[in-house]
């Protein structure tokens, strides 16, 4: 039997258990950092297989994390999961502390190194609780409420936990190395700077990464095997703090914050724009004060700048932090402004993506090949910074979608998707990785 219709098979048998283990994943979704049941599931799944596995603070390197959680809400939500089928010896002191993620290493001796991502967070939205609600109706919805997996996270992490099984299938017609980045934090663009901080990309030859996406007249076929285009970004928690009075009594006493981050608010949406490229900016949340008749000493935004270039983003940036400072120093306050997210511009390697299409199209012909085999994202993603580590040192790297009909968009609360697509996912990443690691296949 030809190798690729091996892999058909191979994946094709695994559809039962995939559907189990995503709506397993569905059910218990977890945000960033507190990634802490989904972790222990993946590690243990890919010890069982065999697989060299990292954890903890050899995932994510120390000081390099970007909003993570409060230790209360570590230590309420690991608690939380020890009610969910975790043991309390499976939760490291690194995973309480949030260094949440796993890496599967294969090695097959000499040969090229390879890299497979995966996301495996959720997102801060409440789930639809409704009989039309396939989740619900089913019985796989969130329990945990205020986070779901309103993105695909959780068919992507099963996807890596076939694609994992059956590589160990036909391993022994592989060559080189295989890493699986199950990545955190990808919502918000927390989770691939600490990755790349820690090395892990340092020595990829080629990085793979895929988002599950919906189908339409733009990506009109079962694989877009390259994108790009990804706006660059940076998010910001924003503190002006000033001085609380009586608003009646003593008002000229105070200092008030929450006029600083009225400021804020107005400056921001009046940076002008940049002929380079686009541009955007977003105010998501703004919480002040205390009461009616008192001068708030404290307010706090949340915000985001994008460009459509790294550069771009960079002048988003710089303009973003003089304004706050400034409406800070209007009205007497001072201003402290925290990263706590960011991501660059990426693009595919042509020379990749192409490769992964043509393989498609001669080994898996069933499937159809997207008629813009290289398409635009207009959103933000921080595998970029991952894909740019890889290039920057002359290796090559492809960001790919997977089709498949969805019921609602992405980031809505009903969000659900055809489950057929994990068995795809699972028999074209496996493809890949025997294109270009297998002992037949010369180095692209």
């Amino acid at each position: 039997m030809d190798i690729y219709e091996k892999i058909k098979e191979l994946s094709e048998q695994m559809e039962k258990e995939s559907v189990r283990i995503r709506r397993d994943l569905h059910k218990h979704p977890e945000t960033a950092f507190l990634e802490m049941r989904t972790t222990v599931l993946i590690a243990k799944r890919l010890k069982e297989l065999g697989y060299e596995v990292l954890t903890g603070k050899e995932v994510c390197r120390e000081g390099e994390r970007l909003g993570v959680p409060s230790s209360e809400e570590l230590s309420r939500h690991a608690s939380e999961v020890l009610g969910q089928g975790v043991k309390e010896e499976d939760l490291t002191e690194d995973i309480r502390a949030g260094y949440t993620g796993v890496i599967g290493i294969l090695r097959c001796g000499e040969g090229p190194v390879t890299a497979l991502r995966f996301d495996i967070d959720a997102l801060g939205m409440i789930e639809a609780e409704d009989m039309e609600h396939r989740p619900f109706r089913e019985g796989f919805s969130s329990v945990n409420r205020g986070m779901m997996h309103g993105c695909g996270h959780d068919g992507h992490v099963t996807i890596g936990l076939g694609t994992a099984k059956l590589l160990m299938d036909i391993r022994d017609k592989l060559r080189g190395t295989v890493k699986l980045i199950f990545q955190p934090g990808e919502e918000g663009g927390h989770g691939a700077v600490p990755i790349v901080a820690a090395g892990h990309l340092d020595d990829v030859d080629y990085f793979i990464g895929n988002h599950i996406a919906p189908t339409d007249s733009y990506d009109d076929g079962d694989v877009t095997p390259g994108t790009y285009g990804s706006l660059a970004n940076t998010k910001y928690d924003v503190w002006f703090r000033g001085e609380a009075s009586h608003a009646g009594g003593f008002p000229e006493k105070g200092k008030n914050a929450l006029v600083s981050a009225s400021h804020a608010v107005l400056g921001l949406y009046s940076i002008p724009r940049h002929s380079g490229g686009q541009t955007r900016v977003n105010v998501g949340t703004l919480h002040a004060g205390t009461g009616r008749n008192v001068i708030p000493d404290t307010a706090k935004l949340e915000i985001e700048v994008r460009g459509e270039d790294t550069e771009i983003n960079n002048y988003m940036s710089e303009q973003a932090e003089n304004i706050c400072v400034g409406a800070a120093m209007m009205t007497g306050c001072s201003c402290e402004m925290k990263m706590v997210g960011r991501g660059e511009s990426q693009h595919s390697d042509e020379r990749l993506w192409r490769r992964i299409g043509n393989m498609v199209a001669s080994h898996c012909p069933d499937l159809k090949v997207s008629s813009i085999p290289n398409a635009r994202n207009w959103g933000s993603e921080d595998i970029s910074v991952m894909m740019n580590r890889v290039q920057s040192h002359g290796g090559l790297a492809t960001y790919m979608r997977t089709m498949t009909p969805m019921a609602s968009p992405q980031h809505t609360v009903r969000f659900d998707f055809d489950e057929k697509v994990l068995v795809k996912g699972i028999r074209v990443f496996s493809s890949i990785i025997y294109d270009l690691n297998g002992k037949e296949h010369e180095t692209l």
